[in-house]
């Protein structure tokens, strides 16, 4: 099954919906910034994690962009300026 990297970031007011939010991407991604997390998922995964999401927020007033950066072995790269980070490898493997 191929696997995508994907940036996602939100939006979030509710400090309830915020918590549940953060841990559903930290449950699925590594964070890069308080609300910006990387992650590498399949379509699958993907479409599990953004109806969790969608579940637990007030689309009127919250929102969550995903950016695609493609499959893991053709990813965009990303760079950092400034402080180094330490980005997921992409080959790992979870056993």
């Amino acid at each position: 099954m191929a696997r995508h990297r994907s940036m996602m970031a939100y939006d979030i007011a509710d400090p309830a919906r915020l918590r549940r939010v953060c841990t559903l991407m930290e449950d699925h991604g590594e964070r890069l910034q308080y609300s910006v997390f990387l992650c590498d998922l399949s379509l699958a995964e993907r479409a599990e994690l953004e109806s969790l999401v969608t579940n637990v927020i007030d689309l009127t007033h919250a929102s969550i962009i995903q950016i695609d950066l493609g499959p893991l072995r053709s990813a965009a790269p990303i760079r950092t300026l400034g402080k180094p980070r330490t980005l997921p490898d992409p080959n790992a493997k979870i056993i």
